[in-house]
């Protein structure tokens, strides 16, 4: 009734921004109680970012976190005249803000209940106004290859995918969840509110970002999710915890990690072990798995899910060896989430599992996969060419991704289908697959592999600054910062080993040896949203960084020792900078690649 009073209507846009919090949630519930659309937007996200959203939604009304956010909101008004109302969540830091536009959640409560006074039954009404085929939400992509586009999706595209997993995985009011991603995002906007209304469960919010893995602890979820990102970091903690430890510890782990990749995953997927494995496992249960299932916070997981983007399978096998039932799913925001989902039992780290109940799935001509499914979004608001373009001539959905169907009817994905191509000698090259391989190492934060149509492949490296500066550390090699440890010949020395090994497993894969790394570069600074580098689910804008790297990209394949460079960063505070360094590029060992046999 707030929202009401601000003159919220059925079929008008309202942005929910920031953190995950109850009242965010609760005014994502407001709006579609009046049919009303909310449009949830990346909290970190700069207020250039999101007046692009503001004006292209014509939004009125805008519900945030905090401080913070209010800039941003007041920041953008100029450019975005529709925006009228700023309510806010947490009054910190806004004692002294004397502007019209703005408004606490308790002072909007208090209009509600004058507003519902004065209009009795309206509440009742805008309720059953709501039909399942109108709009539930507006989700904006994340813009990888241009500019975000919004996409429509119906309450009922929506439900029907929550329930048709809900029902897959008995979901039950018991479940336990955590809301830690980013609310923008579709994935965790499914997993923490569509699923959440289906099935009844609890919702936790973390205290803040930075107590997550402490208040994962606490909770211990039964249903949890993590893109790869999350799950790369959670694993670089622990490698790093067992770099300090004793030699024996060191030992113990590894033994037990061996045992583990040959008999854990057999074990969570009902197979077959002997008698003596098995009691290895038990007591590898006891004394290292389970202790590290419970500093992760995964103790209580019953089921886990990983999206967003392609797992490394070394990644993927390490979770379930230590007895997490992880599994891959596969969707987008255009399909809500739920396209294909790995059933209990018939899990593998190379395929993302069956089309979900209601899906089907077509391959076509250019191996472009194509997809039917009641969770289909309605457009693309105000863009109906590129509605169309997203669509077959019969109603298939065009995800962009390039796969097949094995035989038994998993979907396996490849890379997306624009990023798939061939070396000059004709080798398949995968980019994603090489920088999934090179992002497993604990010292790897991302990875940017090139060479379609070059006579081979280079690799732009971030390093991950914690875990090479606890490396570091440990070997007393001092440093003044990222730009001066990933200049390091001694880092350079230790990426090498890592870019090795990634090549000696390429070399073992007769369709993809020829892509092995043969030069890299470890980049001067952290690729990041805010320069663009990056989508703001930190997916790579590959074609982007190859334009503002153009001239490192031609030095390595030139052949050069080195290359200086400057760059143009953007700091937190809106300011612009420059960070200039002369990067070393290495050349990499490339090893025989194994010859197929003839069946």
């Amino acid at each position: 009734m707030g929202l009401a009073a601000l003159g919220v209507q059925a079929g008008q846009h309202v942005a929910v921004v920031g953190e995950n919090r109850p009242h965010l949630y609760m005014a994502m519930m407001a709006a579609q109680a009046l049919g009303a659309i909310p449009v949830p937007l990346y909290q970190d996200a700069v207020a250039l970012e999101m007046a692009y959203v503001l004006r292209d939604a014509d939004i009125a009304v805008a519900v945030v976190e905090d401080q913070e956010q209010v800039d941003k909101m007041l920041e953008a008004r100029g450019e975005c005249p529709a925006l009228r109302h700023v309510v806010y969540d947490d009054p910190r830091g806004l004692r002294h803000y004397h502007d019209d536009a703005l408004l606490s959640c308790a002072e909007l409560a208090e209009r509600g209940d004058a507003f519902a006074a004065a209009n009795p039954g309206y509440f009742a009404r805008a309720v059953a106004g709501v039909q399942p085929h109108d709009t539930a939400a507006m989700f904006y992509t994340s813009g990888t290859t241009g500019r975000p586009k919004g996409v429509v999706l119906t309450h009922h595209a929506l439900i029907d995918r929550a329930r048709a997993v809900a029902r897959m995985e008995k979901l039950t009011d018991r479940e336990d969840v955590l809301a830690y991603l980013p609310p923008a995002w579709i994935g965790q906007n499914m997993f923490s509110y569509t699923q959440l209304l289906v099935s009844g469960f609890t919702v936790n919010h973390p205290e803040s970002p930075a107590t997550v893995a402490i208040d994962m602890r606490d909770i211990g979820p039964t249903y949890y999710f993590a893109p790869p990102r999350v799950l790369e970091g959670l694993l670089t903690q622990v490698l790093i915890r067992m770099e300090d430890a004793s030699r024996v510890k060191r030992a113990l782990f590894h033994r037990a990690m061996a045992l583990a990749r040959r008999v854990g995953t057999r074990l969570i997927d009902g197979q077959s072990v002997g008698p003596i494995d098995r009691l290895r496992y038990a007591l590898g249960n006891v004394l290292i798995y389970g202790p590290l299932r419970n500093a992760l916070g995964m103790s209580r997981v019953r089921v886990a899910y990983t999206a967003g983007e392609a797992i490394g399978p070394d990644l993927f096998v390490f979770y379930r060896s230590i007895g997490i039932n992880l599994k891959q799913l596969y969707g987008s925001t255009e399909t809500s989430v739920f396209v294909c989902v790995q059933a209990d039992g018939q899990v593998r780290p190379d395929t993302v599992g069956p089309p979900v109940d209601g899906v089907d799935i077509r391959v076509s001509d250019t191996g472009e996969i194509l997809v039917r499914s009641p969770g289909l979004f309605s457009a693309y608001h105000r863009n109906p060419d590129s509605t169309r373009e997203s669509m077959t001539e019969d109603g298939w959905f065009r995800t962009g991704d390039a796969g097949f169907l094995e035989p038994d009817g998993q979907l396996k994905i490849i890379d997306r289908a624009k990023d798939v191509g061939k070396l000059a000698d004709g080798s398949l090259f995968a980019p994603k697959y090489i920088e999934n391989k090179l992002k497993f190492f604990p010292y790897i934060k991302e990875a940017v592999a090139f060479g379609m149509g070059r006579d081979g492949v280079c690799a732009f490296i971030n390093i991950d600054l914690e875990a090479v500066g606890n490396w570091a550390e440990r070997r007393g090699l001092p440093y003044a910062g990222y730009t001066d440890l990933a200049g390091k010949p001694e880092v350079y020395t230790l990426i090498a080993d890592c870019v090795d090994e990634v090549n000696a497993a390429l070399a073992a894969e007769p369709q993809l040896g020829g892509a092995q790394v043969r030069r890299f570069l470890i980049l001067h600074k952290e690729l990041d949203p805010d320069d663009d580098e990056l989508t703001r689910t930190r997916k790579v804008r590959r074609g982007f960084i190859a334009e503002k790297y153009a001239t490192l990209i031609e030095a390595m394949y030139a052949g050069h020792a080195r290359q200086h460079i400057e760059t143009e960063v953007k700091f937190e505070d809106g300011r612009i900078g420059r960070v200039a360094a002369d990067v070393a590029i290495q050349d990499a060992r490339r090893h025989p690649v194994r010859v197929q046999e003839a069946a």
